[in-house]
């Protein structure tokens, strides 16, 4: 996805299948144990910093990096001083038949 406006990415989101889209606001030093989620995601951090831990890997993210997670893929958030905002862009899983 592209650089640009909260408009640009959410334009961009929904094009490629993403059915919701909206900026998520963390207070500083917040930290988010280990947990999945029902929906597979695509973001941008836009303010602050943070680092995500999916296995051993940690990822300090800071404005203008980009992240990707599947759905219920284990990942922890550690939020820094200034605490941190990014855009994502959420699918939701497929409607059981």
């Amino acid at each position: 996805m592209s650089h640009g406006t909260f408009e640009e990415f959410d334009a961009e989101a929904r094009a490629q299948g993403f059915d919701e889209v909206l900026e998520r606001r963390w207070p500083p030093g917040t930290v988010l144990e280990f947990h999945t989620h029902p929906f597979a995601l695509r973001a941008r951090v836009v303010a602050g910093e943070m680092w995500l831990t999916v296995g051993e890997e940690v990822r300090h993210l800071r404005p203008g990096d980009a992240f990707a997670l599947d759905r219920e893929v284990p990942h922890a958030e550690r939020y820094g001083a200034e605490g941190a905002a990014y855009w994502v862009a959420r699918r939701a899983a497929p409607e059981a038949d």
